[in-house]
């Protein structure tokens, strides 16, 4: 049994009333934005997927060093009187 006309008519009717149509506009245009991402996250994938040699990053040179890191803390001097 294939639905007709009228069931798909009332049936429309009824997520409209439920929904609005402000409510189901919105969760398409979700929809929409949800498959452009994922297209555009699978062709990224490929062309990271397709490169040949992976590319070796060199070890930052101006890395500071352990005495520049350490945090000086100012003395108190204390006269005995």
């Amino acid at each position: 049994m294939q639905p007709g006309i009228w069931q798909i008519l009332i049936v429309a009717i009824v997520v409209l009333v439920l929904f609005g149509r402000g409510r189901i506009s919105e969760m398409m245009g979700d929809f929409g934005k949800g498959i452009s991402s994922f297209k555009k996250g699978m062709s990224e994938e490929t062309r990271a997927s397709s490169e040949k040699s992976p590319q070796i990053e060199a070890p930052a040179d101006n890395a500071p060093a352990a005495s520049e890191t350490t945090e000086t803390t100012p003395q108190n001097d204390k006269t005995a009187g």
